[in-house]
C-alpha cells in the first residue's frame, strides 16, 4: 500500500480508540485536528497528543482556537476574544488595537504549542460585511485595511511564540448570508469586486501565511466551481497572481458546501486535483477511510509538505504572557 500523506481527520475522544490507532498509523493521513470532545484538561491533551505521536510521530496537529465562539480548548486556557473586539478597539485607538492584537496571536500560539499543538487554523481574513452570521465577530474588522494592519500583528505574535499561521476563508466568506457547513452558499459579485474587496487581506499578507485555508462557495461570475474545487480560484489567483507558495487546505469536506462533488473519496480527489495540498474530512469516520482507500490508489503528486508547518516552540516571558492575559480579560470586559 502507497499514499501521500494528504488527509487531515480526527479521533474520537480523548484517548485513542484502536480504529483511531490504525488510522493514524496509515500512509494517506500526514494531519490530525482536535475538537472540544477530545479535551478535557491540559494535562489529558498532553497525555493525548503524547499518544498520537507515538503512532505518528510526525503528523502535523491542529485545532481550531481563534478565539470567541470558536475556542476548543477552554477550561485550563485564556479565554481569547473574539477578533471584533480587537477592531472596535482599532477604531478608538489603532496603536493600542495593533498591540492587542499582537498579544492575542501570541497568547494562542504560546499555551497551545507546550501541549504539542502544531497550528491553530487562524486568522481569520474575511470581512465583515454585516451578513453572514457563520462569520460574524470572527472577522477582524469590515474594511480591508484595518484587517490587514490588525491580522499582520496577529501572526507576528503567533511567530514570536513559534507558531505559522493560517489564512482563512480565501478568497472571502464574510459577503454571503448562508453558512456553508450547512448550504453551498453563491457570491454574485465580480471578480474585479472581488479582488478590490474581500482579496486585500489574502493578496497583502499572502508572504505572511504558511497555510491557507478555501471557501465552501460558488463565485458564479467567476468560476461554476466552488473555491476549495477550482483549478482558477487555485492555480491561475492563489498561486499565479497571488504567488502564494504555502499549504493550500480544504474545508471540511464534510460541510454541505462540498457535498456536490460527490462521494467523499470523489471531494478529495476534485479538492486534491485543483491544488489543495491537504484535506480535510472531520466528524464522519466513514468518509476518512473512503478517503483513504482513494489515497492508495492516486498517483503521487508534488505537493508542499505539512511538516513544514510544524511548530517550533519559542521562549515566551512570563510577564508577556500575563500582559497578553490582563489584554485579553480587559477585552472581555469591555464587550459585555
Amino acid at each position: 500500500m502507497s499514499a501521500q500523506p494528504l488527509l487531515m481527520l480526527d479521533v474520537a475522544g480523548q484517548s485513542l480508540t484502536h480504529e483511531d490507532r490504525e488510522l493514524l498509523r496509515h500512509p494517506g493521513t500526514g494531519a490530525l485536528i482536535l475538537f472540544s470532545r477530545n479535551y478535557a484538561s491540559p494535562a489529558q491533551l498532553s497525555e493525548l497528543v503524547t499518544e498520537i505521536r507515538t503512532e505518528s510521530p510526525d503528523i502535523l496537529i491542529a485545532v481550531d482556537q481563534e478565539g470567541g465562539r470558536v475556542q476548543r480548548f477552554r477550561e485550563g486556557f485564556s479565554r481569547i476574544p473574539p477578533m471584533r473586539c480587537l477592531g472596535a478597539l482599532y477604531d478608538r485607538d489603532a496603536d493600542a488595537a495593533l498591540a492587542a492584537s499582537r498579544e492575542m496571536g501570541l497568547l494562542m500560539a504560546a499555551e497551545l504549542i507546550p501541549h504539542g499543538i502544531d497550528i491553530s487554523f487562524a486568522p481569520v481574513l474575511d470581512l465583515d460585511f454585516g451578513a453572514s452570521s457563520v462569520i460574524g465577530d470572527r472577522s477582524f474588522h469590515a474594511h480591508a485595511d484595518a484587517v490587514v494592519a490588525l491580522v499582520a500583528a496577529f501572526i507576528d505574535g503567533m511567530a514570536a511564540a513559534g507558531m505559522a499561521a493560517t489564512g482563512k476563508h480565501f478568497p472571502g466568506h464574510g459577503f454571503v448570508q448562508g453558512d456553508s457547513h450547512l448550504e453551498l452558499p453563491v457570491d454574485h459579485r465580480s471578480l474585479d469586486e472581488i479582488r478590490a474587496q474581500d482579496m486585500v487581506p489574502f493578496i497583502k499578507l499572502a508572504d505572511s501565511l504558511a497555510g491557507m485555508m478555501l471557501a465552501h462557495i460558488v463565485y458564479d461570475q467567476v468560476d461554476a466551481e466552488p473555491a476549495g474545487f477550482s483549478r482558477f480560484w487555485l492555480q491561475n489567483i492563489l498561486r499565479g497572481e497571488l504567488g502564494y507558495r504555502g499549504l493550500i487546505f480544504s474545508d471540511d469536506l464534510s460541510m454541505e458546501g462540498a457535498a456536490a462533488a460527490g462521494s467523499y473519496a470523489q471531494r478529495a480527489a476534485v479538492a486534491l486535483d485543483a491544488g489543495c495540498d491537504m484535506v480535510l474530512v472531520c466528524n464522519n469516520r466513514a468518509g476518512a477511510i473512503d478517503v483513504l482507500r482513494y489515497l492508495e490508489q492516486r498517483p503521487a503528486s508534488q505537493v508542499v509538505p505539512a511538516s513544514s508547518m510544524r511548530a517550533q516552540q519559542h521562549q515566551v516571558s512570563t510577564a508577556a504572557l500575563q500582559a497578553a492575559r490582563n489584554t485579553a480579560m480587559r477585552l472581555l470586559e469591555e464587550a459585555k
